[in-house]
This record gives structure tokens, sequence and C-alpha cells, in this order.
């Protein structure tokens, strides 16, 4: 095999779907200089006027949509309907959200003043496109995860140095296309291919301004200890062991089919997928009768061309050797394999399977799991469910099902997990107004909506003197006993409960006040 390039294959049919050249630290030095040199022209363009250019991505996503879910499906493994479902349409809400809210966004905010004291000062806060990001993003949604901060972190000003997994590098220069579509100015946004043992270290030696990855948790570890000599700013999605609280009055064949769609779907290689499930005692048999049968009643397998299959496949053997190694590891600790899926007898396929008898001391329980399986503890009380959802080092997302919405949320504010969905779950990250980003060591910052899309600007404050008779402040030398008591008359005058010190303190500081008109 040519060490200089890397092959781009089917994981299911190992079909070969091109080749495309490794890139050397070298390379990504040289990609951030050109698009700095870009973006500095970049950011001056209004952002309505950034929007306008940026919007014709979406046109081009409709038009090709389907070339771009056959091409997700290709490298990736998972199905047509998922591909779409999960990653074209929401990038296509991305473009049209992120581009009606850009100029919001980054308006100028006027900050209301604190103090009469100050009535000769304005302030306001501007956001500032760090220059250029980087963008670091995984194999298991190729396309939706980068794309949408690609797109942010334009709108906002700067320049994109992006690396997708080298396991997807197909839908990496599809993404490229999209985004090129534009007519961007040359140099401002490009695609690096890099190994990822190499690529976080050369991403932090290469002079950006920002990172955002997403992978990991001992990985982004790594990043955040490396980002700290040069004070690099970071922005990292970590995954997530994710619990869902079934409660005595949820409506259960519901709650049964959001748990295969949120744990099964995309092979279940979702960090915000349904992993962990705790139910009420007084329903558990009834909902895993249900579980049972849409688990059983799953097709698993490739369609290429059909859509008469429910789950795809894993996107490689590594992730499938690890989901079986945590299976394993469970019912030897007394697990039992409830209820599984038929399967294709092929190494990137594994059946969906539902375990019961499980507790918190396995694996399966404590990790990210990443695979097609669901974990299942029934519970007694809400504090118990509670308890046993917050039992995690991850806090991503994390879901209550109840016919009680009131006391979903309730149930839901005391979960530790950055995005709690109430009789859903998973389909969040679809929305681009929501903030995506987890608790814990699920990470640390947020891309998604306002909130991650002030992750691509630095707030600077901008504060004026509003008078130009006023000739220097207060505080200004030469210093005398005067300056010092009617700056005590500030203490007086504005905070004193004494009313007499209160008028004291006025008389002193109006006193001294005079000498802010002269020189």
């Amino acid at each position: 095999m040519n060490e200089t390039m890397t092959e781009m294959r089917n994981p299911v049919t190992d079909e070969l779907l091109g080749q495309t050249p490794l890139h050397t630290k070298e390379h990504l030095i040289e990609k951030v200089g050109k698009a700095r040199q870009a973006q500095s022209e970049w950011q001056k363009i209004r952002p309505a006027k950034r929007a306008s250019v940026i919007r014709k991505i979406r046109s081009y996503i409709v038009d090709h949509g389907d070339e771009l879910a056959e091409n997700i499906r290709d490298d990736n493994g998972k199905l047509l309907i998922d591909a779409m479902a999960t990653e074209v349409i929401p990038a296509a809400m991305a473009v049209d959200y992120y581009c009606k809210q850009a100029a919001k966004f980054l308006k100028d905010k006027r900050i209301r003043g604190s103090s009469i004291l100050f009535i000769n000062k304005s302030s306001k806060t501007v956001r500032v496109p760090y220059g250029v990001v980087g963008i670091i993003s995984p194999w298991n949604y190729p396309f939706a995860i980068p794309f949408s901060e690609v797109i942010m972190a334009l709108l906002a000003g700067n320049g994109v140095i992006l690396k997708t997994a080298t396991e997807t590098q197909s839908v990496g220069w599809a993404l490229k296309k999209a985004i090129d579509s534009c007519g961007l100015p040359p140099n401002l946004f490009s695609m690096v291919n890099m190994k990822g043992r190499v690529a976080g270290d050369a991403f932090l030696d290469s002079g950006i301004d920002k990172l955002f990855f997403t992978g990991s948790v001992p990985v982004g570890k790594y990043l955040m200890g490396k980002a700290s000599a040069s004070l690099t700013p970071v922005c990292l999605e970590l995954g997530g062991n994710d619990p869902m609280i079934i409660c005595e009055d949820a409506d259960l064949r519901r709650a049964a089919g959001g748990a295969v769609w949120a744990g099964l779907s995309n092979a279940g290689q979702s960090c915000g997928g349904v992993e962990r499930i705790y139910v009420h005692e007084n329903v558990y048999d009834e909902f895993m009768a249900i579980l049972k049968e849409n688990v059983e009643n799953l097709r698993v397998g490739y369609e290429k061309g059909y859509f008469d299959s429910d789950m795809g496949a894993m996107t490689t053997e590594k992730q499938v050797q690890s989901v079986k190694k945590q299976v394993d590891d469970a019912v030897n600790q007394g697990a039992v394999v409830y209820t599984q899926s038929a399967a294709p007898q092929h190494a990137h396929y594994l059946p969906a399977t539902v375990l019961t008898e499980v507790n918190h001391q396995m694996t399966v329980m404590r990790e990210e799991t990443f695979g097609p399986v669901l974990a299942v503890m029934k519970y007694h009380s809400v504090e118990e469910a509670i308890n046993l959802a917050n039992d995690s080092d991850l806090g991503l997302t994390a879901s209550v099902w109840c016919g009680n919405i009131k006391k979903a949320e309730a149930i839901g504010r005391q979960i530790r997990a950055g995005t709690i969905t109430i009789n859903d779950h998973l389909m969040s990250h679809g929305l681009p107004e929501t903030a995506w980003g987890g608790f814990k060591q699920s990470g640390i910052g947020r891309t998604h909506g306002k909130l991650g899309f002030d992750e691509m600007t630095q707030p600077q404050m901008i504060v004026k003197e509003r008078f130009s008779f006023i000739r220097k402040n207060l505080w200004w030398p030469p210093y005398n006993r005067m300056v010092y008591d009617g700056l005590r008359g500030i203490l007086y005058a504005l905070y004193s409960r004494n009313l007499l010190k209160r008028l004291q303190g006025l008389r002193s500081l109006m006193k001294t006040a005079l000498r802010m008109f002269r020189y």
C-alpha cells in the first residue's frame, strides 16, 4: 500500500471508493498561513454579505442530496435513510438557520451601566473572530458533525482547516465540494488528510487560533493538556454513556420505539445515543416485552439501492471488537442477553442486543459502548433513577419518558447532562438552534445554536467616553487629601445606610468632581 495515500473503501463491500493523498505537518502549516491571509479580508465583509455567500451551499445540498446520502452510506456503512435523516437534512437546516441568525449573533451588544458614577461612559460587547480555527471530526457522523462547525466558523469571519476521520475520507471530500460550491475566497477553507495519531499535535503546533475536537475522552484530555502550553482555546465533545429514564406513566410503545431509534440507529455509533435504560418496576415487564418484539423484528443488513433494512453496519472492525469485549465482560459478570436481532455473518455487523441483570460495576454501564447494545435496569423510585443516571463520569445527553411533562422536566433538571429531552432522544443534535455539548468528562464548550456560534468568536469590550468636555477622571494624579475624601465620598453617597453620611459623602464627591473639568 502507498504510504503517501489513503485508500477509501466501503466497510461492507470493501469496494475501493478512491484514494486521497496524506498531508504532513508542513502542509498543514502552509494551509494555516494561507487561510490567515484570506481571513484577514474575509472578516472585513459584513455578516449579512458573508451569509449571502454561504447560503448558496444550501442549494448545493438540495441538488445533490441523494448523491451525498449515498456517499455517506458507502463510506460509513450506515443506512441511506439514516444518512438522509441525520446528516443531509440537518446540514441544509444548519445552513438556513445560521445564515439567518449570523448578523444577529454578531451584532454589537450595548451594556447597561452599573452606576450613575460612570454616566459619562458607554460600553458594548463586540464579537471578534478567532482567526483560523482547526476542526478535527470523527467517523460516526462524518458529514453532519463537522459541517455545522465549518458553517458557523466561516459565518463568524474565521478561516477554517478541517481534518475528517481517516476512515471516512470520501465523505470529507464530498463535504469540501459542498462548501467550495458557494465560491469562498481561495484558501479560506481547506481540508487536510492526516492520521489521527499525529493530527492533534500537528494542529496545535501549526499556529491555529482555536481547536474543535470530537472524539474520545483520552485524546480530548491529551489535546487539552497540549493546548495549555500555548493557551490555545479548545472546544471538546468527548462522547457519552447516555441514560433513558422510563416513568410508570410513560407511553411504553413510544418509549420502546425511541430506545430502538436512539440506541440502535447508525448501529449504535452515536455519542448521544441511548445506552443505559432505567425502567420503573411497575412497567418493567410490559416495556421489556415491547422492546423485545421491536429488536427481534429489526432487519439488519446492507442495503445498496434498497430500503428494507433497519440497521446498518459498524464502520470499523476495531469498534466491533470493542463492543464485543464490553458485552462479554458484562455476561461474564452475570448480565443476561435478553434478546438479539438477526445479523449478517460479516466482520462489520453485530446483532442489536439487549442486556438485563446489569449493574454499575460493569464496563457497559460505566463507559461509552458505541455499538448496538441496550442495557436495561429496573428502579423503585424516581430518586433511585436519578442517582443511577448520574452515576457516570460522562454527561452528554439524557432523556425522560413520562406522561406528565412537568414531572419529566423536574426529573430532567436533576440529571447532570448537557441536553435533556422529554419523550425523545438523540434528535436534538439535528436542531441547529439547540446547543450541543456535555457535563463532566463529556467535554468542554458547546457547538450548535447561539452558544456554539459564540464559540467561534471572542468577546471584546469597547468602553467610550461620552462627554468631550471631561478632561480627566476623578482618580487621576496629582493626588491630595481632597481626592481621597472625594473617593471615600463615593462609598458614603452610594452605599452608606446612614443618611447624614450619605449627604456628607455627596458633598465631598461634588467638591472633588470639579477637577474632572480642568487639566
